[in-house]
């Protein structure tokens, strides 16, 4: 291994979150590593630095990863998570099981396990992502600044020290994705209600979310002050806020959206 690549990963799960994970890891290098994964789809991101295994029992004895990143379905942690608490005092567990938290991944690796439960983002295929995490006590500073890169790897990272904002996090940004792309569903269709034909609808949709997005992260203002600047009085955008932000439009249903997911987060910590 060099200096500038990651080290030596356990990843278990090779879904939407941790392929996305492993292509940003190797585009920095990734030093030789092994993913578990029993899909067939899995067997597809093996390479000469990925060994893609079905059963966890394959395991090398020798294997040392720098980290375990556990990227599988909360609703799967119970079966899953026992197989690698072999690994728990030896190096870091970075878990991206939304909803799970450190006492409830402990439970299942041994109370002695260095664990960062983070929320990352879809984004994250492209590198845009955003993540929070939160490390528990057992978590070192050379471990946490591993989870760090290992993150950055897919976008952006930020650090709380109080696990309960994890469940609003993963409300907002980590089902976040979902609501934009909601948002351009809904303009598109609405776009073929006043007679745009089809595919100029979709253009107009996908180009104006994507576009908004781009310049929000490009300016210094806030989101409301760019809205306020691209209204004006009287005009056809003041009109559609109007009706967008009427009472138990969707102001209303966007707070009740993020305390439902927040909720539900709550709900699969089990």
């Amino acid at each position: 291994m060099t200096d500038h690549q990651i080290p030596a990963i356990l990843l278990v799960g090779c879904g939407r979150m941790g392929s996305a994970m492993l292509s940003g890891w190797r585009e920095q290098g990734l030093a030789p590593s092994y993913a578990v994964d029993p899909a067939p789809q899995a067997a597809g991101f093996a390479g000469a630095d990925m060994t893609v295994l079905t059963d966890p029992a394959a395991i090398p004895a020798g294997f040392a990863p720098a980290a375990v990143v556990l990227a599988v379905k909360p609703q799967s942690a119970n079966d899953t998570l026992p197989a690698y608490a072999r690994f728990a005092g030896k190096t870091v567990f970075l878990s991206i099981m939304a909803g799970r938290t450190i006492a409830g991944i402990s439970a299942l690796l041994g109370a002695d396990a260095a664990i960062v439960r983070a929320m990352p983002n879809t984004p994250a295929a492209v590198r845009q992502g955003v993540t929070v995490g939160y490390p528990n006590a057992a978590v070192t500073a050379t471990q946490r600044a591993l989870c760090d890169r290992l993150l950055q790897a897919i976008g952006t990272v930020a650090w709380t020290d109080d696990e309960g904002l994890l469940d609003p996090v993963t409300a907002v940004s980590g089902s976040g994705p979902a609501y934009v792309f909601l948002l351009a569903e809904l303009m598109e269709r609405a776009a073929i209600e006043q007679g745009i034909p089809p595919d100029l609808a979709r253009l107009l949709a996908r180009q104006t979310v994507s576009g908004s997005g781009a310049l929000l992260a490009a300016s210094p203002e806030d989101a409301a002050a760019l809205r306020v600047a691209v209204t004006s009085p009287g005009g056809t955008t003041a009109e559609a806020l109007r009706v967008l932000m009427e009472p138990g439009a969707l102001p209303k249903a966007m707070s009740e959206a993020i305390a439902a997911a927040t909720r539900r987060s709550r709900e699969l910590a089990g």
